[in-house]
């Protein structure tokens, strides 16, 4: 990433920091967020840039607290981030009666989630470590 990010809203930039954070995992590369004198919010690499005096944004460490309200924001957004489109997208055009059936009947996505990545054949740093060793990584 070579360009400053910039977002006129916070949580916006937030967002950013974290996915970016989760994209350069496996890279050392950290993400935070700082707002400029002109009153936007910037991204940028937490250990290549010196801001005198600028204290970094506290980003969560999930979204384990997402608010109705956010979901909302994020719906509303017209700019919407990548990773936020991908994930509504993915719910908006499964069948209603099959979103209430998976409420009703709590089934945990999140285990289905981690079914599919290990049918992939990859570990959580998204290197190939064959289908064995990923269901041992995703099941653990």
């Amino acid at each position: 990433m070579k360009k400053l990010l910039r977002y006129p809203n916070k949580q916006k930039a937030i967002d950013k920091a974290l996915w970016l954070n989760f994209e350069y995992r496996t890279k050392s590369k950290t993400f935070g967020v700082i707002q400029s004198a002109q009153g936007e919010y910037l991204v940028v690499l937490t250990d290549t840039i010196s801001f005198e005096g600028e204290a970094f944004e506290q980003l969560p460490k999930n979204y384990s607290k997402l608010s109705y309200k956010k979901i909302q924001m994020i719906a509303k957004d017209d700019d919407s981030l990548n990773h936020w489109e991908e994930i509504r997208g993915i719910f908006s055009v499964m069948d209603g009666e099959i979103l209430r059936y998976i409420l009703h009947s709590k089934i945990p996505m999140e285990k289905f989630i981690r079914f599919e990545l290990a049918s992939r054949g990859f570990d959580k740093d998204h290197n190939w470590c064959g289908f064995e060793n990923a269901e041992d990584i995703w099941f653990k």
